[in-house]
């Protein structure tokens, strides 16, 4: 504890400290300077925010899981082991041995049940993602039983047992303690106030403070079972200024800054003692053509525009750090994703292949977009390279709202604007950018192919319902990989990039891991040199 508490004192000073007087942080404890003011819950039945989601992926684990270091594979969790009967829509897990949760309490089936049923029950954000499996209030207890050590988990709908493991594998499926939050119920609420400061988790960290827009204070679990940790903690400062992180960096009081802009990571990077780590982030951005305009209907218009992105021209400037070439729907770094990138901006190829097709241009679109950077100077230059083969964009800047509610009501010509999975199953992406079998104006969709008005083909629908009901993983993977190839070729969705974070930090941490989503952030193995 004493440690703790001279770290907390040392980075609550930081905010106040010279640029002269240089700090050091504790040896065995990773400050990080961080902005998580987006922290609406840390209890893992409603945690719903990015913040949030690092946090549990700390404190909590799940029957299976991606883990560190690899984060691209389905690994065993809390569950050492399972069969999948597909004919019965049926998984049985079997705990593994010798597992506690950091109240001393020993892991039990019949905590992964209650653990799924409060999910249900409390019926928060996130609880959609357990829900699609066929769960209800009514029907939980039948539907997750415990036997001994085993959990038997059944669920209804035309899909796999591979798309329910990585159901299982998302944030609301983190398993609780059920005896320490019985016991903090309060007037039914499964323990949900509680859970709010207080963690009852089997992870590599135990929570021992959370001040809201303040601090996280994490301490290492010397009994988890993937091993200790290799740091006697972790404290998260809120730290909302990114040149207040820069400053903290550079003093010494903090070990990592994780919200810095492209141009204080140019203006860090290289400097003695420092280094800055890039990883891929799960959205994807894209450009795409709304069919209810017939200008935009012919394939020749959706080809061309491939050749019409300047990727390597933004990603190479404005975009640098923030966004990577990426031209497929589901993103690089997961299982099932087609990380090839066969198009580049060629305005000659383009107005071939707007000539050979017969199509008469000027073409004039208006292109909707969220009113910010990096959205806007994406819109100029897209604006500028689509214009050399004649077709030209009138830029409609708006809030954020403003466009989504454009484009849901499916009232845009072309679209500038992102997509990330709800879990990480490729159905989550699949289901948006390959599938659409009733293009009706009264049958709304969440998906980009019904908001840009695409009647999918059938071949498409009827891919993307095998891939989902597909049971091999591996099949089922190269399955999405063929889906993404046939929407790269031909689709009015052009795919442009992935989004990307940096994060700078002192030469002396090791071993930090950063997945593409907030969801597999881990710092166990991080070591400081």
């Amino acid at each position: 504890m004493k440690i703790f508490k001279a770290a907390v004192f040392a980075a609550s000073l930081a905010l106040s400290v010279s640029p002269a007087a240089l700090a050091e942080t504790p040896a065995d404890v990773l400050v990080v300077a961080q902005n998580i003011d987006d922290i609406v819950s840390i209890d893992p039945a409603e945690a719903y925010e990015f913040s949030s989601g690092e946090y549990v992926t700390q404190t909590y684990d799940r029957l299976v899981q991606y883990d560190a270091p690899d984060v691209q594979k389905l690994a065993p969790g809390l569950a050492s082991e399972w069969t999948a009967d597909d004919a019965s829509k049926t998984i049985t897990f079997t705990l593994r041995d010798g597992v506690t949760f950091s109240s001393g309490n020993p892991l039990r089936a019949e905590d992964v049940v209650y653990s799924f049923k409060r999910v249900v029950a409390l019926n928060k954000a996130p609880a959609f993602i357990l829900t699609q499996l066929g769960w209800t209030p009514e029907n939980i207890e039948k539907m997750v039983t415990a036997d001994g050590n085993k959990v038997v988990v059944k669920y209804e709908g035309d899909f796999s047992s591979a798309f329910v493991l990585n159901v299982l594998a998302a944030r609301p499926a983190s398993v609780v303690d059920a005896e320490a939050v019985k016991a903090n119920e309060q007037n039914g609420d499964f323990g949900n106030a509680w859970l709010k400061a207080n963690s009852a988790g089997t992870g590599p960290f135990v929570l021992r403070a959370f001040r809201a827009g303040e601090l996280l204070n994490l301490q290492s679990n010397p009994n988890y079972f993937g091993g200790a940790p290799a740091i006697k903690g972790v404290i998260i400062r809120h730290v909302a200024e990114a040149a207040t992180q820069q400053l903290l960096l550079e003093t010494g009081d903090v070990d990592m800054a994780k919200n810095l802009t492209p141009d204080q990571v140019a203006g860090i990077t290289g400097k003695e003692n420092m280094k800055v780590e890039s990883y891929p982030q799960a959205a994807v951005h894209f450009l795409s053509f709304n069919q209810r305009t017939t200008a935009l209907q012919p394939e020749a218009v959706w080809e061309a525009a491939r050749y019409l992105v300047d990727y390597k021209g933004m990603t190479d400037s404005f975009l640098k750090g923030q966004m990577e070439v990426h031209q497929a729907f589901w993103p690089k770094g997961f299982p099932g994703s087609l990380d090839e990138t066969p198009y580049g901006y060629d305005v000659e190829k383009a107005k071939k292949i707007l000539a050979d097709a017969g199509i008469k241009t000027p073409i004039k679109v208006t292109l909707d977009v969220i009113n910010s950077t990096p959205f806007t100077d994406m819109a100029q230059s897209l604006q500028a390279s689509f214009a050399e083969a004649g077709i030209d964009f009138e830029i409609i800047p708006g809030t954020g709202s403003q466009v989504i509610t454009k484009y849901r009501a499916r009232t845009h010509e072309a679209m500038l604007l992102y997509w990330g999975p709800d879990f990480m199953d490729p159905d989550s992406n699949a289901a948006a950018f390959a599938f659409n079998e009733d293009n009706s104006d009264d049958h709304y969709q969440s998906t980009t192919t019904w908001r840009n008005g695409w009647a999918v083909p059938a071949e498409l629908n009827a891919a993307t319902k095998a891939a989902k009901a597909e049971a091999d993983p591996a099949k089922r993977n190269a399955m999405y990989v063929e889906l993404q190839k046939k929407v790269q070729e031909k689709s009015p969705i052009v795919i442009m990039f992935q989004a990307a974070t940096q994060v700078a930090m002192n030469n002396k941490v090791a071993g930090y891991v950063n997945g593409a989503t907030s969801d597999f952030v881990f710092y166990r193995l991080v070591k400081k040199n």
